[in-house]
């Protein structure tokens, strides 16, 4: 269960790396208008606030490889980096679009009971 934990961890980092890259590059250019479904005037005008979500995506990345490189010892940042995981997507699903609960907070929940179970 140990190493399930771990690739699930390691797999939601990279989900995040990947929004990271998203909102705070590709925002206004044709891959990210396209995974976010947004208009070109909409995603000029939204852009700095994309990129201050990116950061946020980015700081979660961080706090969960921070995890991961500690191994055992990073348990309890682990699970607190999956708990802000799992409050962010249920927030995004309620506010901003119900597909988040699928897309980030199912992953993190995942990874989050992965990690409580295995104790690693």
């Amino acid at each position: 269960m140990i190493i399930a934990a771990i690739i699930a961890v390691a797999l939601v980092a990279l989900l995040h790396l990947y929004f990271m890259i998203l909102e705070m590059f590709l925002w206004d250019k044709p891959a990210g208008r396209r995974a976010f479904g947004l208009t070109p005037e909409f995603a000029t005008a939204s852009k700095s606030l994309a990129a201050n979500q990116g950061l946020y995506n980015g700081f979660l990345v961080a706090g969960l490889v921070w995890g991961l490189m500690l191994g055992a010892d990073g348990h309890a940042i682990k699970l607190f980096f999956l708990c802000c995981v799992v409050i962010a997507g249920v927030f995004g699903a309620a506010t901003a679009n119900p597909k988040i609960l699928w897309v980030q907070a199912l992953p993190g929940a995942i990874a989050l009971a992965l990690v409580f179970l295995s104790g690693s």
